[in-house]
């Protein structure tokens, strides 16, 4: 899932401050993996990063869960004594 392949150039320099105690951990768990640091550190924050965004732009349901969300959205829209209050009220982002 990591944004660059072999053939792409890595152009660009990104500096981090850790502990010494973090240091040692990335060291071991890239060594663990067959990873050099920088590759290690590069592939896992691609992916958290990654996972980051696709919190905030989509998500994955099963078939059940799909299911649901179809019968929810499908359903008519509930109208609330204050929601319709609200509604009604002038709105400040537009002049009167």
């Amino acid at each position: 899932m990591t944004t660059s392949t072999p053939a792409q150039k890595k152009d660009r320099r990104l500096e981090i401050r850790t502990t010494a105690r973090d240091r040692e951990a990335i060291i071991e768990a890239a060594a663990a993996t067959g990873q050099d640091i920088t590759s290690f550190v590069s592939e896992n924050a691609v992916l958290a990063a990654h996972r980051v965004l696709a919190d905030r732009t989509g998500f994955v349901l099963d078939d059940d869960q799909m299911a649901a969300w179809d019968a929810l959205m499908d359903r008519p829209a509930r109208t609330t004594a204050s929601l319709r209050a609200f509604l009604e009220r002038p709105s400040i982002l537009v002049d009167h």
